[in-house]
């Protein structure tokens, strides 16, 4: 699918991917993907708040157009690279969205602009994650190849046309291999909270976070905090898509 370049920087346009327009000074949503994620799987949020919100969907390294690319295995790292493209767009109000891996991410980024005395995000989304101060021992990225592909079926968070397709697996396990390895080996640092709005979205059965974990994002924030609770596992916002991007394009409008 289609989208169009952004130019703020060459950085900018090698990391960002913007697939609708916006109306001049619309406020700007930051996506961040999942662990063997891709932009593209933002793509229905992009078509549902154009034109009143500018989406951006960051593209990580080693999938898809960026597929030649080393895959970063460090969030902490990744989070860095993320902020320093991202301090170019926040001449307006910006709203982070990060699932799974990618709240993680977003939180990062978020603390990252705080140490470089950037605005904080007008409002921080955290689905399908716990907070990043709780911590299981998950070894994913350990596995062999069927181990990690076993993992993205259980978890079904990748296209079935690509789990269906023994070549394309093979071609993006650098990639998935390095988001479990960067998220896994995680630890989150000391330091200040946030001062922005934080809302976290979670799954009533997701075998990756609990309700206590999900709740416990509530101290990475200053701010006011709000847990909203779906049916179904760590996906869960396939199934309340409506709801879920009501829900974004109402912040969006508040940060507006």
């Amino acid at each position: 699918m289609p989208s169009s370049p952004v130019t703020s920087t060459p950085d900018t346009g090698l990391w960002l991917r913007r697939y609708h327009p916006a109306r001049p000074g619309a406020p700007r949503v930051i996506c961040f993907p999942h662990a063997g994620g891709s932009a593209s799987w933002y793509h229905p949020m992009s078509a549902a708040l154009s034109p009143k919100a500018e989406v951006f969907s960051v593209q990580y390294p080693g999938r898809q157009d960026r597929r030649g690319e080393r895959p970063v295995d460090d969030l902490a790292d990744l989070a860095g690279r993320v902020a320093g493209v991202l301090a170019g767009l926040a001449d307006r109000p910006l709203v982070f969205f990060g699932h799974s891996m990618g709240a993680v991410v977003a939180f990062e980024v978020a603390r990252a602009f705080a140490a470089r005395g950037l605005e904080a995000p007008a409002h921080l989304v955290a689905s399908g994650r716990r907070a990043p101060d709780t911590h299981r021992d998950e070894r994913v990225h350990e596995r062999d190849d069927d181990g990690v592909i076993a993992e993205l079926k259980l978890l079904s968070g990748t296209d079935t046309r690509v789990l269906g397709d023994e070549e394309i697996l093979r071609m993006i396990m650098p990639a998935v291999r390095a988001d479990y390895r960067a998220i896994e080996t995680y630890r989150c640092a000391p330091g200040s909270p946030l001062d922005c709005p934080v809302t976290v979205l979670t799954g009533d059965s997701d075998p990756k976070t609990s309700l206590d974990e999900a709740k416990a994002w509530a101290a990475v924030t200053t701010g006011p905090f709000e847990l909203r609770v779906f049916a179904g596992g760590h996906f869960f916002l396939t199934q309340h898509l409506d709801a879920v991007l009501a829900l974004t394009a109402e912040l969006a409008a508040a940060a507006g």
